[in-house]
Parts: C-alpha cells; sequence; structure tokens
C-alpha cells in the first residue's frame, strides 16, 4: 500500500530501541516507551500559509528525526507500525 501524507504530515517508521538493558535485563514490550526517533518514509507537500502560498517542507524521505513523544498519531498496515506527525511535532534532523 502506498501511503501519501497531506499538507505539513510526515510517514515515520519508529526505530526500535535497545531491548535490554547495560547490565543485561531484557525489557518487555510493556516496560518500553513510545520510541521518539525514526526514519522519514514520506513526506506531505507542506502547509499552506496565510497569503495561499505552500510553504515546502524541512524534512525529507530518509532522514531521521526526533520527534515528540505524543504527538503522533499511530498507525499499523500490513502488520508493521508507523506514525504520522506533522511537521511541528519534528523536533530535530539527526546528522
Amino acid at each position: 500500500m502506498n501511503i501519501k501524507p497531506l499538507d505539513d504530515r510526515v510517514l515515520i517508521e519508529p526505530m526500535s530501541k535497545e531491548e535490554k538493558t547495560k547490565s543485561g535485563i531484557i525489557l518487555p514490550d510493556t516496560a518500553e516507551e513510545k520510541p521518539e526517533q525514526g526514519r522519514v518514509i514520506a513526506v506531505g507537500p507542506g502547509r499552506i500559509d496565510s497569503q495561499g502560498k505552500r510553504v515546502p517542507m524541512t524534512v525529507e524521505v530518509g532522514d531521521i528525526v526526533l520527534f515528540t513523544k505524543y504527538g503522533p498519531n499511530e498507525l499499523k498496515i500490513d502488520n508493521k507500525e508507523y506514525l504520522i506527525a506533522k511537521e511541528e511535532d519534528i523536533l530535530a534532523i539527526l546528522e
């Protein structure tokens, strides 16, 4: 399935966190917090400003981004989890 985000929305594939602590304790899925970084899979064309002009997106497909913990909406497609976030929920691009 092909997903094309609208306006200033971004489709993110969350990156899994370490499942084991440094001391070797394995954490169950219920103990893990939501991931706060992921890879951009698709981007929308950008938002429209008050003059009716399209503002281009800052992030691009393939960028690794940090995002707010509770901003994105969860989406499950073909048993794979994705997040859809507004560009304002993205805090930084990791380089």
